[in-house]
């Protein structure tokens, strides 16, 4: 159809990986150095206890030339993709899923094995920091050159410089060799060129994390006004948070193949589904994360008394904190933040006074060199149903972060029906609390 801009029709893409043989894929480069290392002793072994017939046929050293194996491998398998102009489509997947391959077959960054791609419009790509960037070029420089590569003539270019250098925020080293900006520097100036250079598909693969969060914020504002224009935009990330609200429509993507195609929450409720584990309790035995202060021994999500993955919305819950301090009289505060299914914040708790329900003897207080467990207690009728996560954090004097391990634990709340009354639709939100409500009649 006329609008459509992006057409993939069956499109695969393989990669040839070669083992040597004797080795197992899995070995890892302790394994490498170890088989090096030993490698003259074994050789000076069986030149000892070898006739001097056979020392010629010895192998060298460095030990035989291995023959090396071929595997073949997809990264993508048969997927099929109609995008059409203006719209906004987030692709999502685990690591190897395959979602960095197809965006680098839409840039023509590299040819796929099967199957072929139609593109309409004049494509700009995002995929790594500073991508088309020369090291030995200034931002201003680059800025030139990058407009050239996307198409753009010279006086286009200018028309733009000053709001690219503007959204940038690079004025102070605009004539400075950009080898010489910092990661942060390098990624906001290629999203402004990006961005502001009016392509009609722009492809972006997870370099916003690179940015610190207002620019962040700069530039999904950016990337709903391009779509807002009519442009289309192509974003990959694992920030769930940011793909549900900037995008449309959703693509899950696993093994190579596409799993799921459709309405944004969907898809990421699906691809959750597949890849969420609620677990009722972590241990560590003297391996947890640790500071010079504290260390984290275990977290709990405790309903019933009972340690468990799966509670009721309708019963309170108890997290439940293990630590050991580490010294004799330590100031530590610990705390942890609930997340949504997505990983946004939902709520955070700290154990102090002023922030907590309860009266905790040591709240606030030195603790001498021993093991403690802290208790954070989630009330009844409060969390809505979905899945949820805990960070696990520890702050010390001065707001100092001991330790800070995101998603510690997971847990899946769900309704057994006690709160549902009549309604048997679902309830939006994260958090489901049972509010007070009262009706007067004022007339007649």
């Amino acid at each position: 159809m006329s609008d459509t801009v992006i057409q993939v029709e069956n499109l695969s893409k393989s990669y040839v990986i070669r083992h040597q043989n004797g080795r197992h894929r899995d070995d890892g480069l302790r394994h490498v150095l170890q088989d090096a290392a030993l490698a003259p002793w074994r050789w000076l072994r069986k030149l000892r206890n070898g006739s001097p017939s056979s020392i010629s046929n010895l192998p060298s050293p460095n030990g035989p030339i291995p023959c090396a194996t071929r595997e073949e491998f997809w990264a993508l398998r048969d997927v099929n993709l109609e995008v059409k102009q203006g719209e906004v489509v987030g692709i999502i997947g685990r690591n190897g899923a395959g979602k960095s391959t197809l965006l680098k077959i839409l840039s023509r960054i590299t040819e796929p094995t099967k199957g072929r791609v139609r593109i309409k419009g004049r494509v700009a790509s995002l995929l790594e920091v500073g991508t088309g960037f020369h090291p030995e070029l200034t931002g201003r420089e680059n800025i030139y050159l990058n407009g050239a590569i996307l198409g753009m003539k010279r006086a286009e270019i200018k028309r733009k410089f000053d709001e690219i250098v503007s959204f940038a925020e690079v004025e102070r080293f605009l004539d400075t060799p950009v080898k010489r900006y910092s990661s942060g520097m390098y990624v906001r100036l290629a999203f402004a060129v990006a961005a502001h250079l009016e392509p009609e598909i722009l492809i972006i693969d997870e370099v916003l994390a690179v940015g610190d969060t207002a620019f962040q914020k700069k530039c999904l504002g950016k990337m709903e006004s391009v779509a807002r224009h009519g442009r289309t935009v192509f974003f990959v990330s694992h920030n769930l948070g940011v793909v549900s609200k900037l995008c449309s429509r959703c693509v899950l993507l696993g093994e190579g193949q596409k799993i799921a195609d459709g309405e944004t929450s969907r898809t990421i409720t699906r691809y959750l589904a597949c890849s969420f584990q609620a677990d009722g309790e972590r241990w560590w035995n003297g391996d947890g994360p640790r500071s010079r202060n504290v260390e984290l021994t275990s977290v709990r999500v405790v309903a019933g008394g009972v340690a468990r993955g799966d509670i009721n919305i309708d019963e309170p819950v108890e997290i439940q904190i293990t630590f050991r301090t580490l010294q004799p009289s330590v100031e530590i505060w610990p705390s942890i933040h609930l997340l949504d299914a997505t990983g946004g914040d939902v709520l955070a708790s700290v154990n102090m006074p002023s922030a907590s329900m309860a009266i905790d003897p040591f709240a606030c207080k030195p603790l001498p060199k021993a093991v403690f467990k802290s208790v954070c207690t989630i009330p009844a009728n409060f969390l809505n149903e979905g899945n949820y996560g805990i960070n696990v954090v520890f702050v010390g004097r001065g707001n100092l972060v001991e330790i800070f391990e995101r998603e510690a634990i997971r847990f899946r709340a769900h309704d057994g029906g006690g709160m549902r009354g009549e309604w048997t639709g679902g309830w939006i939100g994260v958090v489901r609390p049972r509010l007070a409500w009262s009706t007067k009649q004022l007339e007649a």
